[in-house]
């Protein structure tokens, strides 16, 4: 084995079914075959379908990333897979493949965190991670203030959502505006030509007696669709740009105080900024102008890293590889609700992942 781990990495925590091949902090494959078309007209991610496009993706995703690294699947040093959290039966779709493929290669198997690789990721874009880097993660299904001082061992959760994480919150608009799935962008791409300041929405706990690091994103969301039934009720026209500059305004505001002011009570220098949110343009803005204004070095991965991919769980597993941390066993299991203090899922006697040797079943 190399100093410089060559690890494969599957992800398939919700839509996407990702593959990606790291060699240390350099990406060499990022492929990614999304069912998110298939779910639009539902308005939402569907378990079930999400669960058997992996299945028809996952053969066809791996082999289009070894060919794009320009590598055999026997020069792998280890493959990685999310373990949790996420969707069950797509979480099992990747750690059954991951099993089958690290089995028969004869390579250690590395159970990781979905939420830590998100962090991770950022090693491909920037290098390696400051110890300790305070991270905030939006997404679909978390927003979440993480505080590591080392990103294969102590992840810790500073603050986390209540109720509607910012990525919820987006969809849910999104839809009462008639603008389609997934909201995200489209609310990005029309509040470029809004108001940000046309309509005052509420800042969800920000109150002198409400958590430092919590979010809540549930009033938010009522309000904005509260205002907009309100003009139609009144027979007005909404304005579709106002309303999505000013609501994405309020998220934004509230995510970027809370992760400064994180960073300043435990004395970190660094944010991360990371999850499928991340690639809206003015969370990127506000956090850079609010941490310029306090000392703070913002690292954001480019949008691609943001979303759900293969890269992230690979960046994590070349770190464990790289660390000597344990290998998962084969009895590895999905487990929809790991907590992000448990960065991967060792198992208990690792000599076993040698077991075919030299004798490699895969062809």
């Amino acid at each position: 084995m190399t100093d410089e781990p060559l690890v494969l990495g599957i992800e398939t925590s919700c839509d996407e079914t990702g593959v990606g091949i790291v060699r240390g902090t350099t990406l060499l494959a990022d492929a990614v075959a999304s069912s998110v078309d298939e779910h639009a007209r539902f308005g939402g991610v569907v378990p079930e379908v999400a669960s058997r496009a992996h299945l028809e993706a996952m053969v066809p995703t791996i082999d289009r990333a070894l060919k794009e690294a320009g590598i055999s699947a026997r020069d792998l040093d280890g493959v990685a897979v999310t373990a949790g959290p996420g969707l069950a039966g797509a979480l099992l779709v990747g750690v059954s493949a991951a099993k089958a493929y690290a089995y028969a290669l004869g390579k250690p198997l590395y159970g990781v965190n979905h939420l830590a690789s998100h962090i991770c990721v950022d090693q491909l874009e920037h290098g390696p991670l400051p110890e300790p880097t305070m991270a905030l993660l939006v997404s679909g299904g978390h927003s979440s203030l993480l505080l590591s001082s080392d990103i294969t061992s102590d992840v810790r959760p500073m603050g986390s959502t209540i109720d509607d994480a910012a990525g919820e919150a987006f969809d849910k608009i999104a839809r009462v505006l008639n603008l389609g799935f997934p909201g995200g962008p489209v609310i990005d791409r029309y509040a470029r030509e809004g108001d940000p300041e046309a309509i005052a929405f509420p800042r969800g706990l920000t109150g002198p007696r409400d958590p430092a690091y919590d979010f809540s994103f549930s009033g938010l969301k009522t309000a904005v669709a509260r205002w907009i039934e309100a003009k139609r009720a009144a027979g007005e026209e909404v304005p579709v740009r106002d309303v999505a500059a000013s609501f994405q305004e309020a998220v934004v505001d509230v995510l970027t105080r809370k992760a400064v002011r994180a960073c300043k009570d435990e004395g970190v220098d660094h944010l991360m900024i990371g999850g499928g949110v991340a690639a809206n343009s003015r969370l990127r803005a506000l956090a850079q102008e609010r941490c310029e204004a306090a000392g703070i070095r913002l690292r954001v991965p480019r949008p691609k890293l943001c979303t759900d991919n293969g890269a992230m769980v690979a960046a994590l597993g070349a770190e464990m590889v790289a660390r000597g941390r344990a290998a998962s066993a084969w009895d590895l299991s999905a487990d929809s609700s790991l907590p992000v203090t448990d960065p991967h899922v060792p198992g208990h006697d690792h000599d076993h992942v040698h077991e075919v040797g030299e004798e490699n079943l895969y062809s």
